[in-house]
């Protein structure tokens, strides 16, 4: 096709198929698209391409509407074999968060509204009380997310002080966000002592200046130090801390509430353990917690109070949406069903059999293209660096290429669903896989393999 053949905007809109979109989508959405259509195809043939004709212009105008109105935020399916997947969103929340979070979408709330007095109130007290009884801290509060919570804290407390951290602490968190320089944005000085491998408490106390605000552990959420090392205990940090008579902030990352022990992985900091310490805390709400994304702060009440009334606190606030599904999830802790309705801790506390009975249905159904191996779930997300815990996966073969047409597929389904490729061999993780979630698996594999 010629430039002076290429159709007029009028031309492409009287096609047969626009007449239902002009019903539906606003006339200038129609023309914006058709123009953007006709402006590649005019660029393709300057430059000596050839152009397409009026149906395949008129395809590819349809195809762009369509991709459009498809919402680009989807479910999927996560088979990868890691938990807590940041780049899947992390933590899948429980029916009941979900039902928390969608009952007060439908309509207003008292999100800052005392029902009683019927006077204005605080949005913290949805979840506070909740937190307090959960962690026996004084007094908790919400933000965006435990970078903020960190920001929020530092600038409150530590504003043109000094805040002592061990050197083997000063850690990059996911997407290249460092501490230090979080700690710079809060007006905060940081203080490194020790070495990369060994830090003592005679470290901390020699650094204590009349400038120093307080002590901080960052708990090392997403890589394990291992060799020749020595690091200060919390206890240890606390007992320095009350000496001086200087603030002590645990940042623990993930946040955990139950005994990560008792399931065949490495001993976790819990939150009550750091309360118990007299450390303010600060974690995500979105990974081992498993609600919706935030930063949880708890602690002495003093200086929650600061916190809450400091003018950051406003800039990284949560809206209802997230304080309800929190609520709801922190909830199953205090009834004691985190097992039963947490899919974090649904996944985590899966017994191998089990995992290994849905592995072989996933087999049956796709053919002798697959076959159940043994393999390592992580927990990722930050949390517990390096611990795994033991699966079943099944494996689809077929070499390389196949392998990878096959993952697309998976990938391009209306549900898609996320496996991992290693050796040539396409490996899905049941532990990752809710089990009402089965049905969309088996579907998929008797699609391709049948």
């Amino acid at each position: 096709m010629s430039l002076r053949n290429l159709p007029s905007v009028d031309r492409v809109l009287s096609g047969g198929r626009f007449v239902k979109l002009a019903e539906k989508y606003p006339h200038e959405l129609l023309v914006a698209v058709i123009r953007e259509q006709l402006d590649i195809e005019r660029a393709a043939i300057t430059n000596g391409k050839t152009g397409h004709d009026l149906e395949d212009i008129i395809a590819a105008v349809l195809q762009k509407m369509d991709a459009i109105f498809t919402p680009n935020l989807r479910r999927v399916i996560n088979a990868s074999g890691v938990i807590l997947h940041t780049n899947l969103g992390r933590a899948p929340m429980s029916a009941e968060a979900i039902a928390a979070m969608d009952e007060v979408s439908h309509g207003y709330s008292n999100l800052e509204f005392e029902l009683e007095s019927g006077s204005r109130g605080s949005r913290h007290v949805h979840v506070e009380g909740l937190l307090c009884r959960l962690t026996g801290a004084e007094a908790g509060m919400i933000v965006n997310n435990n970078a903020s919570a960190v920001l929020l804290g530092l600038s409150a407390l530590a504003k043109r002080k000094e805040m002592i951290v061990s050197r083997g602490q000063a850690v990059e968190i996911g997407g290249g966000f460092r501490i230090p320089d979080v700690m710079q944005q809060s007006g905060a000085k940081l203080i490194e002592v020790g070495t990369t491998n060994r830090t003592y408490t005679r470290d901390f106390e020699q650094a204590i200046t009349a400038k120093t605000a307080g002590v901080m552990r960052i708990h090392s959420s997403n890589f394990k130090l291992v060799g020749f090392t020595s690091e200060v205990t919390l206890e240890e940090l606390a007992e320095v801390a009350k000496k001086h008579d200087i603030l002590l902030l645990d940042d623990v990352g993930s946040g955990c509430f139950l005994d990560t022990a008792a399931y065949g992985l490495a001993p976790e900091p819990t939150v009550q353990q750091s309360v118990k310490a007299g450390a303010l805390v600060f974690f995500s709400g979105d990974k081992l917690v498993g609600g919706p994304q935030a930063g949880i702060i708890v602690g002495e009440k003093q200086y929650i109070d600061r916190l809450k009334r400091h003018p950051l606190a406003r800039a990284v606030r949560v809206d209802k949406t997230r304080l309800a599904g929190l609520a709801a999830t922190l909830m199953h802790y205090l009834k004691g069903e985190a097992l039963t309705k947490i899919p974090v801790w649904r996944m985590i506390s899966m017994p191998l059999e089990d995992i290994e009975k849905r592995a072989k249905k996933w087999v049956e159904v796709a053919g002798s293209g697959a076959n159940v191996i043994s393999g390592e779930t992580m927990v990722g997300g930050g949390s517990l660096p390096g611990g795994t815990l033991t699966t079943k996966i099944v494996a689809l073969g077929g070499g390389n290429k196949a392998v990878q047409a096959l993952a697309k597929k998976l990938r391009l389904l209306p549900i898609p669903i996320i496996g991992r490729i290693e050796k040539d061999g396409l490996l899905l993780d049941p532990r990752t896989v809710l089990p009402e979630e089965d049905g969309i698996i088996t579907k998929a594999l008797r699609d391709f393999y049948r």
